[in-house]
């Protein structure tokens, strides 16, 4: 009886909604009948995040809050270079006056780790100068080119103290001298660096990184940098019989530590000094004025022979008559980077740097970057291609200046930077025919094309560059320099960095 019951209610009330959905007829709306709705628009994409030139790379955070990161900085420069060459190059053997060349200046990655606010790791890799007949040596074409060496530039580890002190170990580049020596290779103004700021360049360091341990830190508007660290073995197929008279080359006995700092004052905005790399124009983004000053001391670095060899060469070369050298080494710079105006994006970049090299008696350098030539048919050997005495015993002076255009001459995007540098070196060892020193005096001029910052730019350099290969050594130990005459550089660079 219940179930019947339950049955019987059920059937009551389907039928009353069924009698009520056909019962209830609504008549038919008279007029127009409306429009249909306008459909919505598809909701606009999100525009792409716009890259700037400074900002924190490819990032990727470990913590929610970001403290613990890992940030990757990649670059690479390739070159498109005309050279007309020095007296008498040779290149693959056959005499050559001039050529155009293509050149991988630069390749490199670096790794930047913090997992703790006190702690930072510096990982460093890449290569340099490579094109056909060059790639295994930093400055000079010995070939074969190919497979060029990838290796470590930087390997840090460092720990924050407090706010004022920071201290860390390894292969690293807090180096003394000036801010140039410790320079940023991707946020240059120039086409690149004099490199008479690098004076042991792959001697007692590896391609201006030393290994050791170091002090880093600001007080204040004063930021320091002060290390220890060992000189690389360097110079081995040397011993006294090799060595010109009175001529200073690096020891290969040399097992002293090298002592390096700078220091620096800022009377406008402080530079980020969580790495060590110093920006070279920061295209109106900042107000910097920064003077500063650094040292390089090396007790024993070099050596040389103060008289003839005896008639009969010994057994053992170092029991011939030498004397070693300190090195000492010393600069003073001035830096400033501002806008000039706000509204058209115009700034000023310019940096001017003093050096005082002493090496030893009649040390020079001769050196060319990503030389082209292989050799030289007659004169001096080190002189091929587009090599000139770029570092010794004396005083350098270095300046660059450069100018950010208008925005908007190129479109919204692209800016235009020229520039012009100078260097002149007044070495102890060249003297001119008349006994005075004879200077060495380089002159560039160039223009970044800024297709987005430093990020992605294109670089035309003009070198105007001296030929010193018609000289006589002295017997003095000094070089004559019988005449000079003047080559044309000519260099398109890309680069991109992310």
């Amino acid at each position: 009886m219940r179930n019947n019951r339950y049955a019987l209610a059920i059937s009551g009330l389907l039928l009353t909604g069924t009698g009520a959905a056909f019962g209830q007829v609504t008549p038919p709306a008279t007029g127009t009948p409306p429009a249909p709705a306008t459909p919505a628009p598809p909701p606009t994409p999100a525009a792409p995040a716009k890259s700037v030139p400074y900002g924190a790379g490819m990032k990727v955070n470990l913590s929610p809050d970001g403290s613990k990161y890992l940030r990757f900085i990649g670059w690479t420069q390739a070159w498109a270079q005309y050279t007309q060459n020095n007296s008498n190059t040779l290149r693959n053997g056959v005499p050559t006056d001039d050529q155009l060349t293509f050149n991988l200046r630069r390749t490199r990655l670096i790794t930047l780790a913090q997992l703790n606010p006190r702690f930072l790791l510096i990982i460093d890799v890449g290569m340099e100068n490579q094109n056909s007949v060059s790639g295994e040596a930093p400055l000079d074409a010995t070939g074969p080119g190919k497979r060029p060496q990838v290796y470590m530039h930087e390997a840090v580890g460092e720990y924050r103290i407090n706010k004022y002190l920071n201290l860390g170990g390894g292969l690293h580049y807090q180096n003394g001298i000036s801010r140039m020596t410790s320079a940023s290779t991707l946020n240059m103004l120039t086409l690149d660096v004099p490199v008479v700021n690098f004076p042991t360049l792959d001697q007692t360091d590896q391609f201006g990184y030393f290994l050791g341990f170091y002090a880093k830190g600001r007080i204040g508007s004063f930021d320091y940098r002060l290390a220890v660290d060992d000189a690389f073995l360097t110079n081995q197929a040397s011993n006294p019989s090799t060595l010109r008279t009175n001529v200073a080359q690096f020891y290969p006995r040399n097992s002293n530590k090298i002592y390096q700092g700078y220091f620096s004052y800022s009377f406008l905005d402080k530079e980020a000094n969580l790495l060590p790399f110093f920006t070279g124009t920061y295209l109106g983004t900042k107000r910097v004025l920064n003077i500063g000053a650094g040292f390089h001391y090396n007790p024993s670095g070099t050596y040389s022979r103060p008289s003839a060899n005896p008639t009969t060469i010994p057994a053992n070369t170092f029991t011939i008559p030498y004397n070693t050298h300190d090195i000492k080494l010393f600069g003073a710079d001035v830096f400033y980077d501002a806008p000039l105006d706000t509204a058209s994006n115009t700034a000023l970049t310019a940096y001017a740097v003093y050096y005082n090299y002493n090496f030893g008696p009649n040390y020079v350098r001769n050196a060319g970057v990503l030389n082209p030539g292989t050799g030289v048919s007659t004169g001096q050997a080190g002189l091929t291609g587009n090599a000139l005495p770029l570092i010794g015993t004396g005083q350098s002076y270095y300046a660059q200046l450069g100018l950010l255009l208008p925005k908007n001459l190129l479109g919204p995007k692209a800016k235009l930077q020229p520039y012009v540098a100078y260097l002149h070196n007044s070495l102890n060892g060249l003297l001119d025919t008349d006994g005075s020193i004879r200077g060495v005096n380089v002159y560039d001029a160039g223009l970044n094309l800024l297709l987005d910052g430093h990020n992605a730019k294109i670089t035309l350099n003009y070198r105007f560059r001296p030929d010193f290969s018609d000289q006589t050594n002295n017997a003095d130990g000094t070089i004559r320099v019988n005449s000079v005459q003047y080559r044309p550089e000519i260099t398109l660079q890309t680069q991109v960095y992310l």
